[in-house]
């Protein structure tokens, strides 16, 4: 029971503490001048705040890869991680989507773009998507992003006929205070603030006041005899304008409820039917702006499903993104300011990109490829984060359970080498970083060639991070009904080997592949597996160290040209070949390999030296896992491999000193117990076939 009880007054006060100071105070236009001549960044178009929202909440630039991750997405700050993003390509599409915004900020073109998030189901573009609403609501909140609009207040008391519950008018598009001064009169302000401004872009504002807004001025400026400011001041309040999703204020996400009968009303507003008895039909005063556009002012429009919409409907998206207006049926063409998103599935794009008809629309959009996660490890990442944010039974999920999901995964997004050098497997893990300096492996070639030989690109097709999500989850609870506390990579390849034909998304000239990268990945455990139990049963620090030790003795001899003193006689000797090739067979190295990773690790040993460092063959990955399997060889001979299978035929204090092995590898009991008969077996199989 907790200890801690919260009171009304604690939470009310956390509650206040969140909302902006100024949200509910009204403010005249001269305070609203002052104001932007103190922070010309208040004025900012919607492609600029946007720009500004992903620097402020952090970035890092990986110099290797060219591609600087945004924090709103590489941490999720906001939500402690909660919705984090993994995945090299990921962070590539997203630096693409923000390096377009940037430049639409600066007035280069891609802000009369849609922004067209493609890819295929579950690659995370919509998350992606909702996460920039989430942020765009909370950087509006702050006072590094705030915004304000304005209202018509006492309009009753100039216009006779206007209705008394409209004597108060908030800005029906949410418009900038600018636009309130004519557009001679405002660009001297423009150009006066953008000497002040310190930012990459300069504040510009050539927008109409929307139609009401321009009706109450007209009727305003005559009564005032053209004295702006008396409007302004006795007319005009300026209020803090925040973004939120939920009340349709800067943020739209828009779908038609029915795709078949579609109504461009849905996007640019309608008439309202309740102010035509009062005001006539064709006064602007009579027209509800709700459409999606109109929400959507000042800030994102978010299209879901954009694609799926009738060629027709899409016309509507022409004039608002080249054009920045939106025209009403029986209305006059309206001003808008937002950045436009659209996300589409891959059929959609493929039906829409033939269409000659959809040249147009297609030449207004930017299309930014969401593919799914090519690095198995940080597909894991995903898997990771769907248990991270469920509550996960008391289950412990073994080594290597995660990791091999997302191989499997990866091996279905990628394409297969057009190079016999190098198998389908050797290329996802080139892909997740693992290559030795000695191989001869030009990860940026292979990215070009699979994007010569994809349809679209490289991670477009393939298995959804969602299904491998799902069978792990059914997987958890499959062992839990067992009243198995841990979940396994066997059980894991058990469920989706059994479901991968119940999957929707999956088509039937798929399966047989599939399976047969299952089989790969089996493979690729079972080393693993051994890997670990072999770590367990030979391993002997002080062994590897004398090892390690004689090996680079040999080495720099062999490098140097000189003789070694042999341990048992003393006398001196030439290198002993037969001996270093031992160890270095163990990382599969061919002959005319040898002397590069000789000299690879000669200088390792050299640079640590010089840094005050003593040699430790634990340091060098690649040393130490070579030196464990010869170790591994010399004592395997020594090891009764059936009897792992059974405990009955094995010593128990024996077993046991094995099993806690495993432990510090982060194996549950029950999981090394597995481990140890699986792998046992796999060894006594080839001990018998060798």
């Amino acid at each position: 029971m907790s200890k801690n009880k919260e009171t009304l007054e604690a939470l009310s006060k956390e509650y206040r503490d969140t909302i902006p100071a100024d949200l509910r105070k009204t403010n005249t236009f001269d305070w609203y001048l002052q104001q932007l001549y103190d922070e010309p960044k208040i004025a900012r178009n919607a492609h600029q705040r946007v720009a500004d929202m992903f620097d402020y909440y952090g970035k890092t630039y990986d110099e290797e890869a060219g591609v600087v991750e945004y924090e709103l997405a590489s941490e999720d700050p906001l939500n402690d991680g909660e919705n984090t993003f993994y995945g090299r390509v990921i962070h590539e599409a997203i630096h693409e989507f923000v390096n377009k915004v940037k430049s639409g900020a600066r007035g280069l073109g891609p802000e009369k773009r849609i922004k067209l998030l493609l890819g295929p189901v579950g690659s995370g573009k919509s998350d992606f998507d909702r996460q920039v609403r989430r942020y765009f609501e909370d950087y509006t909140s702050r006072d590094e992003g705030r915004m304000y609009t304005f209202r018509w207040t006492n309009l009753c008391d100039v216009i006779h006929d206007q209705d008394p519950a409209d004597d108060v008018v908030r800005s029906p598009m949410n418009q900038d205070p600018l636009v309130l001064l004519p557009q001679a009169q405002r660009d001297k302000v423009i150009e006066d603030i953008n000497e002040d401004l310190d930012a990459p872009y300069t504040i510009r504002n050539e927008q109409s006041l929307d139609p009401a807004s321009e009706f109450y001025m007209d009727r305003l400026l005559a009564e005032y005899d053209d004295d702006l400011q008396a409007v302004l001041e006795n007319h005009v309040e300026v209020v803090r304008f925040v973004a939120d999703e939920n009340q349709r204020r800067g943020i739209e996400t828009f779908e038609p409820k029915d795709k078949k009968n579609q109504d461009e009303t849905e996007l640019t507003g309608d008439v309202n039917y309740s102010k035509i008895a009062i005001y006539g039909e064709s006064d602007p005063r009579a027209f509800d702006y709700s459409g999606a556009f109109c929400n959507a002012n000042r800030g994102i429009f978010s299209g879901e499903e954009l694609l799926k919409l009738q060629r027709e409907f899409l016309y509507d998206f022409l004039h608002a993104s080249q054009e920045q207006t939106i025209k009403p049926k029986n209305n006059p063409r309206i001003d808008i300011d937002q950045v436009i998103v659209g996300r589409t599935n891959m059929p959609e794009y493929r039906d829409k990109k033939g269409d000659e008809k959809m040249e147009a629309f297609n030449d207004r959009t930017k299309r930014i490829d969401f593919p799914y996660v090519l690095q198995y490890e940080a597909e894991a990442q995903i898997y990771q984060k769907m248990l991270r944010n469920a509550d996960l039974p008391d289950i412990q999920v073994e080594p290597h359970t995660l990791e091999m999901a997302g191989l499997f995964g990866v091996l279905t997004r990628i394409e297969e080498p057009d190079n016999e050098s190098i198998d389908l497997i050797q290329k996802a893990k080139a892909y997740n970083g693992e290559i030795d300096e000695a191989d001869d492996v030009d990860v940026k070639k292979l990215r070009e060639e699979a994007e010569k030989m994809a349809d679209i690109g490289e991670g477009m097709d393939g298995v959804s991070p969602r299904f491998i999500g799902d069978e792990i989850a059914e997987a958890i609870m499959d062992s839990m009904h067992r009243s198995r506390d841990f979940l396994s990579p066997l059980t894991t390849f058990n469920h989706l080997e059994g479901n991968l034909e119940n999957h929707g998304s999956i088509d039937e000239e798929s399966f047989s592949k599939y399976y047969r990268f299952l089989e790969l990945v089996r493979e690729e455990y079972k080393e693993r597996a051994i890997e670990d139990v072999r770590h367990a049963l030979a391993y002997d620090m002080d062994e590897i160290q004398r090892q390690g030790e004689k090996y680079m003795d040999h080495v720099m001899a062999y490098i140097d040209d000189a003789t070694v003193e042999d341990e048992l006689t003393g006398r001196e000797q030439e290198p002993d070949e037969q001996f270093l090739r031992s160890v270095e067979e163990k990382l599969n190295l061919p002959e005319d390999r040898k002397d590069d990773f000789r000299q690879e690790v000669s200088n390792w040993v050299s640079r640590r030296a010089r840094e005050g460092d003593t040699f430790n063959p634990q340091d060098n990955d690649r040393l130490r896992r070579a030196l464990e399997r010869k170790l591994w060889e010399d004592k395997k001979h020594n090891i009764n491999f059936s009897a792992l299978v059974s405990s009955s035929e094995m010593d128990d204090e024996e077993r046991n000193q094995w099993i806690d092995a495993l432990i510090e590898q982060g194996y549950s009991e029950e999981g090394a117990k597995e481990v140890l008969e699986f792998a046992g077996a796999e060894v006594a199989k080839s001990e018998m076939e060798e």
